[in-house]
C-alpha cells in the first residue's frame, strides 16, 4: 500500500500510464485493489488528466476498490472487473475457532501475494468472504490452506448477491451541526482537538475522498471512514433534542 509522498507520486504516474494505454490501445486497463488513500490519489490524478475511471470492489459496500480505465460507449464493448469472490472455510467446522479480519488477512499475505491483489475481507464467525483478482484466485485456492492452526479450503462464490452484507449498528448522536468534525467526534466520543487532529493527519475520508475540510457538511448517505477507528454511513438529521440541537442517525460498521 502506498503511504509516502514518493510512493503516492509513483502511484499517480502509474494511473496516468494506465489511462494512456487504455486510450492508445482502445482497451480497458485495470489497477489492483486500492486503499482509500490510493483512491484519493486516483481521483486527483484522473481530474488532472481529464479522465473518469470507474471503481468497483466486488460488492457495493466494499471499501477497497479496483479502478478501470476506458469508457464502454467509446470502446464499443463491455468488460467486467476481473474480480473473484472466495469463501474461506474450515475443513472441519466443529473444531474450528472464530477468526478475526486480521487472522484471515495474515493467512492470505503469508501465501506471498501482494496486498493489492486482495480487496475487502468479510469475516463471518469461522469463515470469511474475500475479493481478489481473477489472476490470483487459483493461487489462493491452492495455497491458502491454513488460518492460524485451522486447516481451511477456498471455494468460489458465483453469486455475490447471496453474500452476507456488513453488520451495521444504528445509533443516534447529538451534535451541534452535521459538520464532519463534530459528527466524527460524537461517533467515537472524541474531543474537538482530537477530531481536528485526525483531519490534519489525513485520516478522514468521505465517499472515498480524503477530507481536509473538517467543516464540510455531511449529506444523507455519505460514507465516512476514519483510519484507526472505523466507518459509518451518515443517515441525516432525525429530529431536534429538547435543547433544540440536531440529532443525527448513524449506521456504524460493527
Amino acid at each position: 500500500m502506498a503511504e509516502t509522498e514518493r510512493e503516492l507520486q509513483l502511484l499517480a504516474n502509474r494511473f496516468q500510464d494506465l489511462a494512456d494505454r487504455s486510450f492508445r490501445q482502445n482497451m480497458f486497463t485495470f489497477t489492483g485493489f486500492l486503499s482509500l488513500a490510493e483512491q484519493d490519489v486516483l481521483y486527483r490524478a484522473a481530474a488532472k488528466a481529464g479522465v473518469r475511471p470507474s471503481l468497483f470492489g466486488g460488492a457495493e459496500y466494499a471499501e477497497r476498490q479496483m479502478a478501470r480505465f476506458g469508457d464502454p460507449e467509446e470502446l464499443g464493448y463491455e468488460e467486467p472487473f476481473p474480480i473473484v469472490c472466495l469463501c474461506v472455510e474450515p475443513l472441519m467446522e466443529k473444531f474450528a475457532e472464530d477468526f478475526s479480519h486480521r487472522d484471515f488477512l495474515g493467512a492470505v499475505l503469508n501465501t506471498g501475494i501482494d496486498r493489492s491483489a486482495v480487496g475487502d475481507i468479510f469475516p463471518e464467525e469461522k469463515r470469511a468472504y474475500l475479493f481478489c483478482t481473477d489472476a490470483i484466485a487459483p493461487w489462493l485456492e491452492e495455497n491458502l490452506t491454513r488460518v492460524r492452526h485451522t486447516r481451511v479450503r477456498c471455494r468460489r462464490v458465483e453469486d455475490v448477491k447471496d453474500l452476507p452484507g456488513p453488520v451495521l449498528v444504528y445509533r443516534e448522536e447529538h451534535v451541534a451541526s452535521p459538520r464532519c468534525d463534530g459528527v466524527v467526534a460524537a461517533v467515537w466520543n472524541l474531543s474537538r482537538s482530537k477530531s481536528l487532529e485526525l483531519f490534519r493527519q489525513k485520516k478522514v475520508f468521505v465517499n472515498g475522498r480524503q477530507m481536509e475540510n473538517n467543516s464540510c457538511q455531511l449529506k444523507e448517505g455519505d460514507r465516512v471512514s476514519v483510519r484507526g477507528y472505523g466507518k459509518f454511513f451518515f443517515r441525516g438529521e432525525k429530529h431536534l433534542s429538547r435543547k433544540g440541537k440536531p440529532v443525527v442517525g448513524i449506521d456504524l460498521f460493527a
